[in-house]
């Protein structure tokens, strides 16, 4: 009913002009005294007429509003051609959302390429600078002193950073780079615990591991580096104490921490992309990217995470893994 009115609002001009045509009529035959049935007849006939012209009017302006409507929803990219124009103004309105497609699909195409350029040369860099990163932890293994094993954790810090810069090119690229398999947890956390060994020895923090002995389907380099980001944070904010992992039915993955844990007003925004929150206005170094990617990680792997602080009392992030059990016939 919305769309009748609004279409007779859009023919008012011509209702109106009928109205007055009949009414120029009516009132010619009253002043010449000429009967007024002779022009109500034809009026009254031209009005029916015309009515049935109106609702036939209505039903194709009805069904052209349909179409449109269904085709709101896709993108510029998909949509059909352009039925044939029924006037000069539709033709002129084809004429200029065509410029438009073919503009929007240029740029488009523009930034793709600037951005698939931006992710190969940030790929090589990446790749690049990872072989002096592992030279340097290859020296740093020969020797074992508080010295060697602080170095040992900065230069692991650095290859974090260089891993957080790869996830970060590669979330939104056009292929997915997701391979999901069966995996046993228990291998990912020790590979992700082992790379940070150093890190818990030099920071005199102990390591409580339980281990899980479950199995999931999903892509153990992205959850490794999920697990290697948690257990990264939970160091660089735990002072005294230690970190726990174990596993809460069905299939939770938890990791805690003794730290100094999270501001209440600052746990709703954590995994916002650039949001250091208190504890990275204490830490210069915080980048805000580190719960960021693995929240988009997380939904791209679909685990759920979540995360419960209390501070100085600590942390803990869960991973809900259990949507990943194996069904087997």
């Amino acid at each position: 009913m919305k769309l009748f009115f609004s279409y007779l609002k859009e023919r008012r001009r011509t209702l109106v002009l009928f109205l007055l045509t009949g009414g120029l009529f009516l009132l010619t035959f009253f002043f010449y005294g000429l009967p007024l049935k002779a022009v109500l007849y034809p009026y009254l006939l031209s009005a029916i007429i015309g009515g049935g012209a109106l609702v036939c009017d209505f039903l194709r302006v009805r069904q052209k509003h349909r179409r449109l409507v269904s085709l709101a929803g896709q993108s510029a990219a998909m949509l059909p051609p352009f039925p044939m124009p029924e006037g000069i103004e539709e033709q002129d309105y084809q004429l200029l959302i065509g410029g438009l497609q073919t503009e929007l699909s240029e740029l488009s195409a523009a930034a793709s390429a600037r951005y698939r350029d931006m992710v190969e040369y940030y790929t090589v860099w990446a790749h690049q600078i990872k072989t002096p990163i592992a030279s340097m932890q290859l020296t740093l293994e020969r020797e074992d002193s508080p010295l060697s094993r602080r170095l040992s954790a900065e230069v692991f810090r650095i290859g974090q950073y260089v891993e957080m810069v790869l996830a970060f090119l590669r979330l939104d690229a056009d292929t997915g780079d997701y391979l999901f398999r069966e995996y046993d947890l228990d291998g990912i956390i020790k590979q992700a615990v082992a790379k940070l060994a150093a890190a818990f020895i030099d920071r005199k923090l102990s390591l409580h591991y339980e281990p899980v002995c479950r199995t999931v389907v999903t892509d153990d380099k992205w959850l490794s580096f999920v697990i290697e980001q948690i257990l990264s944070n939970a160091l660089k904010y735990t002072r005294e104490g230690g970190v726990s992992i174990y596993c809460e039915e069905p299939q939770t993955l938890c990791i805690a921490d003794t730290g100094i844990g999270i501001a209440p007003e600052d746990l709703p925004r954590i995994f916002e992309k650039g949001y250091t929150g208190y504890n990275g206005r204490l830490d210069k170094k915080a980048s805000g990217l580190g719960l960021y990617l693995c929240k988009r990680i997380c939904d791209k792997l679909g685990i759920g995470i979540d995360v419960v602080s209390v501070p100085e009392k600590g942390t803990v992030v869960r991973l809900d893994l259990a949507q990943y059990a194996l069904k087997r016939e």
